[in-house]
């Protein structure tokens, strides 16, 4: 199956409101048994997804937010007008 198709499937909620993940989909996936999963409730849309993966994808996101405040600060510290110590 390529990773970005979408696939359908039916299931049903239990009396106590729970579901069960198709073995197919839990195979594909990668989903095993005591994986954490995220619940995401947008509207009357929901969203299941591994949390590692979100974690994998939160790190990115701020390994961008990193790298752009490092730049800001060199450009500070190289900045001879700043100096302080010259103008003593």
């Amino acid at each position: 199956m390529l990773k970005n198709e979408i696939k359908f499937k039916t299931i049903k909620v239990s009396q106590k409101g729970q579901i069960a993940i198709p073995a197919d989909i839990r195979k594909e996936v990668g989903i095993k048994r005591g994986d954490e999963l995220l619940l995401v409730r947008r509207g009357d849309k929901l969203l299941i997804e591994k949390s590692s993966e979100v974690s994998k994808r939160f790190t990115r996101e701020f390994d961008y937010m990193l790298k752009h405040a490092e730049k800001v600060a060199k450009r500070l510290w190289e900045n001879k007008e700043d100096e302080i110590w010259d103008k003593l």
